[in-house]
């Protein structure tokens, strides 16, 4: 908390170079920010759903993945600013960055200065009224509220059962092994027991009424991947 009581806004730093993340971090820090560090897009995921940040600043060459597509999937979902932080300086990259859901793009090298006048004319900016929602009719999350709407039927979520949701519904049809929704969603912890996954699957199973009936079904398949797919279309 700040003097005046108010939280102070949250940063998450996306990348993967130690030396230039820390120094970024620092400087957030001095100037009265709560910093995040991640360094691959898994990392970064798993902050956003965890902690909610007001800012991300995100590299676009990260080991496990682009930033171009972390944003795209990341934009319409959450009510974070996106600023663009990589030395990909050309005005092709820039326009691709602006296109994938980014609100700014700073090319690398940068002044701290700077880059700390542009997360502070993003907080002043209103926050768009999508973001922070999935909207896959008949299903609406809301990650600000934490509400759930499935078919106009309100539907209480654990924390954990929401951020998984907001996982498969960001990833429609995509296939994800046990560990790797560890990674994106319970970011790895050595402590989480190994039927985790499987419990908090069966449990939205459960809670969202799926695979009877409903819009959705998500399933196992033979290889043991979770998949989570739209099978009927409602446009409520």
């Amino acid at each position: 908390m700040t003097q005046s009581g108010t939280r102070a806004p949250i940063v998450l730093v996306v990348e993967d170079e130690v030396p230039l993340r820390e120094s970024v971090a620092r400087h957030l820090t001095t100037n009265g920010f709560t910093v995040l560090e991640a360094g691959s897009v898994a990392e970064a995921q798993a902050a956003v759903w965890e902690h909610h940040p007001d800012v991300v600043l995100l590299d676009v060459l990260l080991p496990d993945g682009s930033g171009y597509d972390l944003c795209a999937k990341l934009s319409p979902i959450t009510a974070a600013a996106i600023i663009y932080i990589t030395a990909l300086g050309q005005d092709r990259n820039i326009v691709e960055g602006l296109a994938s859901g980014a609100d700014d793009y700073i090319a690398k090298p940068f002044s701290l200065d700077v880059l700390l006048a542009r997360i502070q004319a993003q907080l002043r900016r209103t926050a768009s009224p999508r973001k922070g929602r999935i909207d896959l009719p008949p299903l609406h999350l809301d990650f600000l509220t934490g509400q759930v709407l499935l078919e106009d039927r309100e539907v209480p979520l654990t924390k954990m059962e929401l951020q998984l949701l907001g996982y498969f519904a960001t990833n429609v049809g995509v296939g994800a092994t046990q560990s790797e929704l560890l990674s994106a969603v319970w970011r790895s912890k050595a402590d989480i027991p190994t039927n985790t996954v499987r419990q908090t699957v069966s449990s939205l199973r459960k809670k969202l009424g799926l695979n009877h009936g409903s819009a959705f079904e998500l399933e196992i398949t033979p290889d043991k991947r979770y998949v989570f797919r739209q099978v009927r279309f409602d446009p409520r």
